[in-house]
């Protein structure tokens, strides 16, 4: 089947939803293996590492004139089998070729971002294509192998074949929304609960998000910072680890700021409570110098249905992955920290985020990744 008879232009623009991401398998997404139910997202689709896996002396990428397998030639430094599992230490990087490849028509581009839980791992996952100038980006018609970058930044984890760091959105045609249709868009069905945090904050076509340094009432936590040299987390284990082992809790104090700690890494949440209609898929923008030095979000993705009333939820809070650079920072409670881009989708999914697909993080507070057994009393 050639490229044009897999997707018409003239077909509804937006980001492809659930049922057309299944029906392009084994045509624009090529899987070496079959791809299994779990892996199609509302919205995205999720990509497996293949069984073989090189460490590499730094990051890269390949250019207009290369492919990635060139550049593992003049840069690797050794591989090894992912096939029983292998950890990956942390502060290294890596490139691990994936079970998927792509086959795209001109129609069709494409950008990744980490899952949930690979960011609130504090693992940098960025995907790579062949003669490509630019990370998580895919160019309309791309034909060829994908690639993961990964270097674990705070703790070193144990992964495998098949498992599941990065997830793809495929568009077609424009999908960005602007100011006023956003502000159309949240009279009509509410993309934050008001209370608490004034009026929506909407610029530059996107949802301004700000920081919850209130806390708990009951508590007083505000979030988790990553403990240092802490152990190997296993990623398929699922609720197995204490997180005291791995965090230290941060309580709100008298003041209402938090300085951020050059290099440290932490676990926060936005006061608003976010909602993401069906007809709709958002993304975090992950490092805006507009509001600050920091990285705030690693695993940008939003699905259709996240926190939405008829999913299960009244708003969920955005949990919030922060890396400060280049000097310490410091942040305010209800600061603006992020900005979260509303897309259209082609067409209404047939598989929405929420209780209905076991989602984990839907109506979530402050939240550690899946991994870890859920603190209680802290």
């Amino acid at each position: 089947m050639n490229k044009i008879e897999t997707d018409r232009p003239d077909r509804n623009p937006g980001v492809l939803p659930f049922q057309e991401l299944r029906d392009l398998a084994g045509r624009a997404i090529r899987p070496a293996q079959p791809l299994t139910d779990a892996q199609l997202q509302p919205a995205s689709l999720d990509l497996r590492l293949g069984p073989r896996a090189y460490r590499v002396r730094a990051s890269f990428l390949p250019g207009p004139g290369a492919t990635v397998e060139s550049k593992i030639q003049k840069y690797g430094l050794y591989d090894f089998d992912l096939t029983e599992g292998a950890v990956l230490e942390r502060g290294c990087v890596y490139l691990v070729p994936l079970l998927e490849s792509l086959d795209l028509p001109a129609s069709l581009s494409g950008t990744a971002n980490p899952k949930s839980s690979t960011g609130r791992l504090d693992i940098f996952t960025r995907l790579i294509a062949d003669r490509s100038s630019e990370f998580d980006r895919i160019r309309p018609g791309y034909a060829g192998p994908l690639y993961a970058e990964i270097s674990p930044r705070t703790f070193s984890v144990k992964v495998r074949a098949g498992t599941r760091l990065s997830q793809l959105r495929l568009r077609r045609g424009r999908t960005a929304t602007s100011n006023a249709d956003l502000r159309r868009l949240h009279a009509r069905d509410p993309l934050v609960e008001q209370s608490g945090v004034g009026a929506a904050n909407i610029e530059r076509g996107k949802l301004g998000i700000s920081i919850d340094l209130a806390g708990n009432p009951a508590t007083g936590l505000i979030g988790f910072k990553a403990k240092r040299d802490a152990g190997v987390i296993d990623y398929d284990r699922i609720g197995h680890y204490d997180p005291l082992d791995f965090w230290e809790p941060i309580y709100a104090r008298q003041h209402d700021f938090i300085v951020l700690n050059l290099d440290d890494f932490y676990i926060l949440a936005s006061k608003e409570a976010v909602s993401v209609p069906p007809e709709y898929a958002a993304e975090m923008v992950p490092y805006d110098t507009e509001v600050g030095e920091f990285r705030v979000h690693y695993a940008g993705f939003f699905d259709p249905g996240f926190g939405h009333r008829e999913q299960g939820g009244s708003g969920s809070r955005a949990v919030l992955e922060v890396r400060p650079h280049e000097v310490p920072f410091m942040v305010e409670d209800g600061q603006i920290v992020g900005r979260l881009a509303y897309e259209r989708l082609a067409a209404l999914p047939e598989r929405l985020y929420g209780t209905g697909i076991g989602s984990t993080y839907q109506a979530q507070g402050l939240r550690l990744s899946k991994h870890f057994k859920q603190p209680v009393g802290l």
